[in-house]
This record gives C-alpha cells, structure tokens and sequence, in this order.
C-alpha cells in the first residue's frame, strides 16, 4: 500500500549553478495558480485516497507557493495524524508571517537550503540568500512553531577548504536543529557549471576529508548518521526518505515528479505545456522485474547506516543471499569497506566514500 507522496513545485526566482533538476525561473502568481490547479486534477485523477504517512514539497522552490496553494493540496489528500509533511524553502523567499501561514497550511517539517555560511561562496555558486538571512529564517521558523528543521548543505563547493566547511557545521549545531542533509558537489549536465566550470572547486581527496570530518563532528555533536547524505537527532530521521530507501512505493505529483505505484516506476512530463495539456501526466512507465526490484533493495539499503537484512531479502526474493554474492562480500570486507552485523551487511564510513564501486559490483554481478 502506498504510504507516502512526493509533490514537485519546479518555480525558482533563479537557477543555481549547480542545480540540473527540472525548475523554471521568471513565473508569475497567475502560472503558480494555474499549477496548483492542475495539480490537484492530478491529485484526484491518480490517488487512491490511501492515508499517507509522509507528503512531501520538493523543488524547485516551494516556498514560492503561496501558503493558501500549499493548504489547497494538502486538503486533498488524506493523511494519518502523525503524518510528516514537509516543505522545501529557501531562505530568501520566507519571513516569520509566510512560515506561520504555511504551519497553519499543515506543513510540519521544514527543508532549509542553506549550502553554506559563506556569502562568498553563496554568491559564487548563484544563491539568493545571505548566511545572516539563513539563521534569521531558521529563529523565525522557530518562532512559527515549528519543532523538526532540517538544514541542506553542499560540500566542495568553489573556494570553500575544510575548515569553511565545518565552519558551517558548527554554526548548524549551534542553532540547535533536528536534522542535516550532506551533498558532495556534483557538476552534472544541464546544470550552469557543467558549460562553465568554476575554478578550485574541491578534488576528490579533500571532499572525503569534508564527508569524514562532518561524521565526526556531528555524532559528538548528537546526530545520528542513519544514511549516506544524512544525520538526525534521535527520533527526528526523514521519513519520507526512508520511504524511498526501504524500496516503498510513493505517488510523483507534478511536472518533472517520478513516483512509484503498483510495481511500476514512472516520471511525469517535465515541460509544462504537456504536464497542462495531457490528460495522463505520466510521460515513462516501466514495470520493474524480480532482478530489477532485488538489485535496487540492495542499492538503497546499502544507502542506509544499518545496511541490509540478508534474511528479509532472502525471504522476499528466494535467494541465498551471502551464496550469490559471495565473491564481492568477501572482497569488500577485507578492506572493510563492507562490515558484518547481526542482520546483514553495512558500509563502513570508507565504505560510504566508495559507494558507488561497491554498489556496481553488486548491480553488475
């Protein structure tokens, strides 16, 4: 059954340099409008009226919603009483009064794009906002009520060397909030530097020095490091994304969105004259095989910090798992990238630095 929505609000105010997601900049209040609209035919067109336990506004920017667009799309769908319901904002485009509108709407978790402390670096990779306008939003959300705040960051950005980086991390802490997101840039097509490169961004050695250092600092700091990119206080992990990461189905609301229902990966149309015009959304469907589905339980249980059950996917795939992956298992656990625990198999910190090679052996073998 599924559990969990994810809905895709691709307005921006600009498009950040390292940014290749499906986002459109220079809209209006009329287009945001009609997109509201067409996403709730879409909302009553597709969902089953299940009661979800996560919902999810990603983007984009969110936060360009108007609060009442937000609390129009929440009012269909149905959601359980504990239910996280979470908005991306960016700093620039909310004050304490738009924080309180959208906490009324009924969104209880915020995402905060932050990237980083620095005004240097933020100016030079294309952000809107200052760091003194990031902390005054995070006090702000504060003040609205809201008591689950989770904070994106970017590392081995242009300029930034690891102290900038922890720099940043430290004044995270210090703000006393539940949850923090870690991206390694990536410089990928059709995103600004992929035409136009900027100069000193970090090599491969000193992002690992970033990605180990910020796991130190943050488990003595409380956090729990539960995934590969992601760190909570107790109790405050992301539930939609473990929604993602145990391989459950969720629905893709919106332009650009991808969901998967009833065994099948799907992506909507990402322009918007044919996410307007069609009468079904969805531009690729792909109805997964067994291979397909045991190859991408392992991919992102390997994503998690508890790693995989090997029981759970014996049962669930008819395999023995350590006797098909026997080879790789003994490989990568004598370097210890790979480590034993009571249930299964984990990724070591190393681990998570190699991820991608040790993953491709598995999906590859």
């Amino acid at each position: 059954m599924v559990q969990s929505a994810y809905i895709h609000i691709p307005f921006c105010k600009s498009k950040c340099g390292y940014c290749s997601f499906v986002s459109y900049t220079g809209s209006d209040s009329s287009l945001h409008k009609k997109y509201v609209e067409e996403l709730i035919l879409e909302i009553k067109a597709e969902y089953k009226s299940e009661d979800l336990k996560t919902l999810y506004f990603g983007g984009g920017t969110p936060s360009l919603t108007e609060p009442e667009g937000i609390k129009k799309i929440i009012q269909n769908i149905s959601l359980l009483p504990d239910a996280e319901v979470t908005l991306e904002i960016n700093p620039e485009t909310v004050d304490k009064s738009r924080l309180t509108q959208y906490k009324k709407a009924g969104i209880n978790r915020l995402s905060i794009g932050v990237q980083s402390f620095d005004d240097d670096i933020l100016k030079a990779i294309g952000r809107i906002h200052t760091a003194d306008k990031a902390i005054k939003t995070i006090t702000d959300a504060k003040d609205a009520g809201f008591k689950n705040i989770s904070l994106d960051f970017i590392y081995g950005l242009p300029s930034q060397s690891l102290q900038s980086f922890t720099n940043d991390l430290k004044t995270a802490v210090s703000l006393d909030i539940e949850h923090i997101s870690l991206y390694g840039l990536k410089i990928e097509e059709g995103s600004r530097f992929f035409q136009n490169q900027p100069k000193n961004i970090a090599d491969d050695d000193l992002q690992a020095d970033m990605y180990l250092a910020a796991i130190e600092l943050l488990e003595q700091s409380g956090f729990k490091h539960y995934e590969i990119s992601n760190f909570s206080k107790e109790g405050f992990e992301s539930q939609h994304n473990l929604n993602y990461w145990n391989a459950k189905e969720y629905y893709g609301f919106g332009a650009a969105a991808h969901g998967y229902t009833n065994n099948t990966r799907y992506s909507n149309y990402c322009d918007l004259k044919n996410y307007f015009e069609k009468s079904s959304k969805k531009q690729y469907l792909h109805s997964q095989t067994k291979q397909e589905k045991l190859e991408e339980a392992i991919f992102l249980g390997f994503r998690k910090a508890e790693g995989i059950n090997t029981n759970e996917l014996n049962r669930n795939f008819d395999i023995d798992f350590e006797k098909e992956y026997k080879s790789i298992l003994e490989k990568f656990t004598k370097t210890n990238h790979l480590l034993k625990t009571p249930s299964g198999y984990c990724l070591s910190n190393e681990g998570f630095l190699n991820s991608n090679i040790i993953l491709s052996d598995f999906i590859c073998c």
